[in-house]
């Protein structure tokens, strides 16, 4: 045969064994449970039988398991997959590690998920992607907390096959009551869980039984082998069976003739011709053209990253979401949602946090935790907060509607995450189950008399001067000499004291993180309406959190909002200590106290700092005065403006 023939036949061969891959499917897989369990050796194991360990990698293995394994003088499996130095040290699976691998019949993506509870974050991560869950048990123990956790957490996240993995069985002799005792026991304990398929195992990871191979020791176990399973297994191609969703990624603009939308479609089909709406706006148009990797294409399905254009000039932009017209999402700015949270600084209802769903990013708070779920009895327990790992059902309410479907209909357009304001750190992670309904009767009433009319009448421009600062820091001093000083000027004002209005509008609210939160929240809005009367508001409070501060300057326009930090040394605040409160505090007789028990964070680049040790209130007054002059606050009505 010639040269040119073996090199043709070669390549063909290639491309038959490429175009064999990608026509072949793919299941995601998670392994979790409690410590120790053998997570990592199963997956080890099944890249090690399915020979998917290269010579040197297997070498590298050898030497590892000398140094880090657990196993005496053999290979130590879970060295493959616990990447970490950290990890390798201690025996444990911290981080989500992803694996790939194939056989003949299927692709496989494992994500082997930690066991400790303090890592449950991760495990929920893993699980989020995921089609099955392998959940995995060791024969000694039977079910652990954390088993039940994690088969809890698996359904709350919309798998529905299970695998439960018996493991180490040759540690009970290889005891087929063992196995039945456990199996039974999980049967009933998940039998109120939304499982579609539940396949119990007995293995040995560390051996290979009945990972790959039937096990020789077990002959009264006549079911698959975790591998047949997996290979076997259908979950069902829900993403393309769901309606078509498609959240816009980018408007992409290569020349004047051509306006397309990218993106990856979530779920479903879509075809040239096809009707489409912008979810929220109802606007509808026909899709014009669909252009994938290759180019044009005459239809799309779930998964592939695609442009759209359409025949309609129709205002698009990132964020927004395409979908069929038969089949439309939910559009709402409140629904019901669980969330997982993962931070260790607690969720406060009515603090702000960036939401982000599908493309698009808002503003949101929580505006109640309706109950707490423990994730041991899965009882409904209360709670004012929400702490590292725990799970809530919660009630959102968003700073703008947006498109969404139940989480247990649409995975990606049903799910979200929260981001910190101020660190952009991912915090949390939540589920929507429902939309709430506000009350259709309720308006915003259209008003003949607006700010700038009543800022014009006052001959002032409308301001909040935020006054922040320790316990004794004297911001309330300050505050009250500034208004004395500009009520002699004939200007407008109000003062909005710390204690003054936990006397009536906040008098229901104690000195706990989530109150404080709440006590800031209600007065940054009382403070809008002020300002919306043109009025010229002084707000005295402590206000330890810079995401309050942050949340009331939002709520006013672009100017309104002047923070004044009152930066007073805690041991001068405990000089001074007017109403004897350090004191107190010292000895525990109050609780949660700025500075001593709860924590105060110090304004960065505040429009005012005054570093108020050794100087006259008067003159500090002045010098807020004369920033509002230099401010045009005081000189004249008019929409509020730098320089104007």
């Amino acid at each position: 045969m010639a040269n040119t023939d073996i090199q043709n036949a070669a390549e063909a061969a290639v491309n038959d064994y490429i175009l064999a891959q990608e026509s072949k499917d793919q299941l995601r897989f998670l392994t979790c449970g409690s410590v120790d369990d053998g997570k990592s050796t199963l997956i080890g194991r099944l890249l090690y039988d399915t020979k998917l360990i290269f010579e040197d990698q297997l070498a590298a293995l050898e030497r590892d398991s000398k140094k880090h394994g657990t196993v005496g003088e053999e290979i130590d499996l879970a060295l493959l997959v616990d990447g970490l130095e950290a990890e390798r040290e201690q025996g444990i699976t911290i981080d989500v590690a992803y694996r790939f691998f194939a056989t003949e019949k299927r692709k496989f993506i494992v994500a082997d998920t930690p066991g400790h509870e303090q890592y449950t974050r991760n495990m929920a991560t893993g699980a989020s992607t995921a089609d099955l869950a392998v959940l995995l048990v060791d024969a000694r123990n039977g079910l652990m907390v954390q088993t039940r956790r994690h088969a809890f957490i698996a359904s709350l996240l919309g798998i529905r096959h299970v695998v439960l993995a018996v493991n180490k069985i040759d540690l009970v002799g290889f005891s087929e009551e063992r196995f039945n005792e456990i199996r039974k026991e999980f049967e009933t304990f998940a039998n109120g869980f939304d499982f579609e398929t539940l396949q119990a195992i007995p293995m040995s990871a560390r051996y290979g039984d009945n990972v790959t191979i039937k096990s020789e020791h077990m002959a009264w176990y006549s079911g698959p082998t975790l591998l047949e399973h997996l290979e076997g297994i259908e979950v069902g191609e829900h993403a393309l069976e769901a309606p078509f969703r498609f959240p816009v990624q980018w408007v992409n603009r290569p020349n004047l003739d051509f306006r397309g939308y990218s993106g990856t479609i979530a779920s479903g089909r879509v075809a040239v011709g096809d009707d489409l709406v912008v979810a929220g706006p109802a606007k509808i148009s026909k899709v014009k053209s669909i252009v994938g990797a290759g180019g044009e294409v005459s239809a799309a399905a779930a998964g592939e990253a695609v442009t759209i254009s359409l025949e309609d000039e129709i205002d698009i932009s990132r964020g927004d979401l395409l979908s069929s017209t038969a089949h439309r999402p939910e559009v709402a700015d409140q629904f019901a949602a669980h969330v997982i949270w993962m931070s260790d600084e607690p969720l406060l209802p009515g603090r702000p946090y960036l939401l982000k769903i599908g493309t698009r990013t808002v503003t949101a708070t929580v505006s109640e935790i309706k109950h707490k779920i423990n994730v041991n009895t899965f009882e409904h327990v209360a709670g004012k907060t929400l702490e590292l790992n725990e799970i809530a059902f919660c009630n959102f309410a968003l700073s703008t509607s947006v498109p969404f479907d139940p989480y247990e209909e649409n995975r990606t357009t049903g799910s979200f995450i929260l981001i910190d304001r101020l660190s952009n750190a991912t915090v949390g992670a939540g589920m929507i189950w429902f939309a709430l309904r506000r009350a259709s009767n309720i308006h915003w009433q259209a008003l003949d008399v607006d700010k700038q009319a009543r800022s014009e009448k006052l001959n002032q421009k409308p301001a909040v001067l935020w006054f922040t600062g320790l316990s004794g820091s004297g911001k309330s001093t300050i505050a009250s000499i500034v208004e004395k000083k500009l009520h002699i000027e004939g200007k407008h004002t109000y003062t909005l004291d710390g204690d003054n209005v936990r006397h009536g509008l906040n008098k229901d609210l104690g000195f706990t993180d989530a109150d404080r939160v709440e006590n800031i929240r209600r007065v940054g809005e009382v403070a809008k309406l002020f300002t919306d009367a043109g009025m010229i508001t002084l707000v005295s409070f402590i206000s330890p959190f810079k995401s309050e501060r942050r949340m009331a300057r939002d709520l006013m326009e672009d100017g309104e909002f002047i923070e004044v930090f009152v930066d007073t040394p805690i041991e001068e605040c405990r000089k001074r200590d007017p109403k004897g409160l350090y004191a107190k505090a010292d000895r525990g007789e109050i609780k949660n106290f700025t500075g001593i028990d709860s924590p105060y964070e110090a304004p960065e680049t505040p429009e005012i700092h005054v570093k108020n040790v050794g100087k006259d209130p008067q003159d500090v007054a002045e010098e807020v005065i004369a920033y509002l002059r230099e401010r045009g606050i005081l000189n004249g009505g008019g929409t509020n403006g730098e320089g104007s």
